[in-house]
């Protein structure tokens, strides 16, 4: 069992069901991302932390950052989604936009696969 799993153990219902969603988006997107926890949340690390996950009381939350809230900031605000400089809430009693999930996260690895080029 992996620490995400143990996180994971926790919840059930509709948080369990949106977190084991994103989870598998962002394995399948991400394959070669490590998953840990990182400031106690599911996190996945390419060349630097791509993402975060988390269960609030009626939300979960995703975490790509203020480039990645930026990124969709418009469409966020459209579909009435709570969101910070670095997160976005999706309501556990909606269903979740795993299209708008995957824009934010294939875009969060494009940069984050530029700044491990920046590297070389």
């Amino acid at each position: 069992m992996t620490d995400i799993d143990g996180y994971l153990a926790q919840y059930s219902g509709p948080h369990r069901t949106h977190l084991d969603a994103l989870r598998t988006l962002i394995a399948r997107l991400a394959p070669e991302a490590t998953e840990t926890l990182s400031w106690s949340m599911p996190t996945w690390k390419l060349n630097g932390n791509l993402v975060h996950i988390a269960a609030g009381k009626h939300h979960v939350g995703l975490y790509p950052g203020a480039a990645g809230v930026e990124f969709v900031v418009d469409e966020l605000d459209e579909r009435g989604l709570k969101h910070s400089k670095g997160a976005i809430q999706f309501p556990v009693d909606q269903p979740l936009p795993l299209d708008l999930v995957e824009r934010i996260v294939r875009f969060r690895i494009g940069q984050q696969e530029a700044k491990g080029k920046g590297r070389s």
